[in-house]
């Protein structure tokens, strides 16, 4: 048996798909796809509708404000979209998990698998490893994978810009304090 898909690469497919919501079932199916899983079928526009929903569900727990509100939106959320594990082969490529009923559509499948996947990052790496970009203009959600678990913005370019922006803010009182007239060396 084989590690299977739940946790870090689910959470991160969540977060890919919360930031650039696909707009249909093709670009759903071709995001998937390039993010390594195996399609037993086509993706339909219910597939998007039911991910959409699922998106906004995981959305809430990332925005929680606190580890009691985080754990009690995705316990929602698990017992909504999980069920008993059970072993599986259906692709061929070894056994291995599922936490979700044989033969589900797209759309439940993956509301599935980032919701249990979520469930063991979180347990595993720290309650605290969702969140959003530190940058006040900056939405972009995040799963913290990071050795030291004190990620803070979604890329490194907006870590360089808050950084700009710290430095310049505490530059700017300096030189408004200097009389006028008046050099440094």
């Amino acid at each position: 048996m084989h590690l299977n898909p739940y946790g870090e690469a689910a959470v991160k497919l969540a977060a890919d798909l919360a930031n650039d919501r696909p707009a249909t079932a093709a670009e759903l199916a071709d995001r998937c796809r390039a993010a390594g899983l195996a399609l037993e079928g086509q993706a339909t526009r219910a597939d998007l509708d039911r991910i959409l929903e699922g998106l906004d569900a995981w959305e809430r727990v990332v925005d929680a404000a606190d580890e009691d509100e985080r754990a009690a939106l995705l316990n929602l959320m698990l017992a909504a979209s999980t069920a008993h594990p059970r072993l599986t082969n259906h692709v061929g490529d070894g056994w291995h998990l599922h936490y979700r009923d044989n033969r589900q559509p797209l759309g439940s499948l993956l509301v599935s698998l980032i919701t249990v996947g979520t469930a063991l990052h979180l347990v595993g790496r720290g309650m605290h490893r969702l969140g959003r970009c530190g940058v006040t203009e900056c939405a972009t959600v995040f799963a913290d994978t990071s050795r030291t678990g004190r990620q803070r913005y979604c890329s490194q370019r907006c870590a360089n810009r808050d950084a700009v922006r710290r430095h310049r803010a505490r530059a700017t009182p300096s030189a408004a304090r200097q009389p006028t007239g008046s050099r440094s060396a």
